[in-house]
C-alpha cells in the first residue's frame, strides 16, 4: 500500500523534524522601526492584566520585509511598552504577516496576536516608506528620509509578552485559563539608519491603533536585524480577568463561535 500521507509519523521522522527547525541560519530582516509616546491612558487601557505600564507611554510599529529563499515574508507588529513582575517588554496588539506559515506557529505555539496582512517596506534612494494594512486600510504609514547612519548596537536582548488561550467549545469563556507568555529575543544588527519622517496612523475598525496616536515622536530609524526566541510560560492567568480583552485577537469576537453551516460536513 502507497504511504498513507495523513497517517502517523514515524519517530525517526518526527526527531528529523525538530532537528532540522533547530539548525535554522541567521535570517537577516530589513525593517522599519518607529518609536513614539502616546497617551498614557490609552496605553494602560490596552493591557490586560496582571501587565503593567511602563514608566513610559511607548508605542513601537515595527515593519519588516524577511527574504526567505523562495518564501519572501513581510511581518510587522505595533506594541505598547509594559511590565510583568518587575520585567520590562512589550505587549504586541496586532501582528500582520503576509504568509499562513509565519501566523500559524506564532498563534499556536506562542498565542502571537498575528493576522494575515499586507506588509509594505519600499526604498527609492533615501526615501522611505512602510505599511501595515488589513481590509484595504494602511493602518499604520512611516514615511521618511534616510538621513545617515547610526552607530551599530550591542546585541540585545527583547522579551514581548504574549497571552495564550483556546475559546471554549461551548462559547463560555476558555477551555483552560489562559497562561501569559514571556518570549524573549536575542537580536543582532548589522547595518541602522536614521529616518526624519512621520507615522500616520488611519482609523480601522479591525486594527484601532490609531486609538494610540503619536503625541512625541521618539526616532524612526531602518536597520538590517537577524533574532531567535524562545518562550516561556511565566504564569496562568483568571479567565474572568483576560475575557475582556479578548476581541484583540479577533476583528470579530463572534467568529470564534461561527461553525460550518448545517448539514456541510
Amino acid at each position: 500500500m502507497a504511504r498513507v500521507r495523513y497517517g502517523a509519523r514515524t519517530e525517526a521522522e518526527i526527531q528529523a523534524a525538530r532537528t532540522a527547525s533547530s539548525k535554522l541560519p541567521d535570517i537577516w530582516s530589513t525593517g522599519v522601526v518607529a518609536l513614539w509616546e502616546s497617551d498614557p491612558d490609552a496605553v494602560a487601557a490596552v493591557l490586560p492584566p496582571p501587565l503593567k505600564p511602563a514608566e513610559r507611554p511607548l508605542v513601537r510599529a515595527n515593519i519588516s520585509k524577511v527574504d526567505l529563499p523562495g518564501y519572501p515574508l513581510g511581518a510587522g507588529s505595533v506594541a505598547v511598552a509594559a511590565v510583568h513582575d518587575g520585567q520590562e517588554g512589550w505587549y504586541p496588539l496586532v501582528m500582520p504577516m503576509t504568509h499562513e506559515r509565519a501566523l500559524i506557529g506564532g498563534r499556536e505555539v506562542f498565542g502571537e496576536p498575528k493576522k494575515l496582512g499586507e506588509v509594505d517596506v519600499e526604498r527609492d534612494g533615501l526615501v522611505v516608506r512602510a505599511s501595515l494594512a488589513r481590509h484595504g486600510i494602511a493602518f499604520v504609514e512611516v514615511r521618511g528620509a534616510v538621513d545617515g547612519p547610526l552607530p551599530l548596537p550591542e546585541p540585545t536582548r527583547r522579551t514581548d509578552f504574549y497571552f495564550k488561550f483556546l475559546p471554549a467549545v461551548d462559547g463560555e469563556g476558555f477551555d483552560a485559563d489562559p497562561v501569559l507568555v514571556h518570549c524573549v529575543r536575542n537580536e543582532k544588527v548589522r547595518k541602522l539608519e536614521k529616518i526624519t519622517g512621520d507615522v500616520v496612523l488611519r482609523e480601522s475598525m479591525y486594527d484601532p491603533v490609531a486609538d494610540l496616536p503619536v503625541r512625541r515622536l521618539v526616532e524612526i530609524t531602518i536597520g538590517e536585524k537577524t533574532t531567535d526566541q524562545k518562550g516561556t510560560v511565566a504564569e496562568r492567568v483568571s479567565a474572568q480577568t483576560l475575557l475582556p480583552y479578548i476581541h484583540q485577537r479577533y476583528d470579530d469576537p463572534q467568529q470564534i463561535l461561527d461553525g460550518p453551516p448545517e448539514g456541510s460536513v
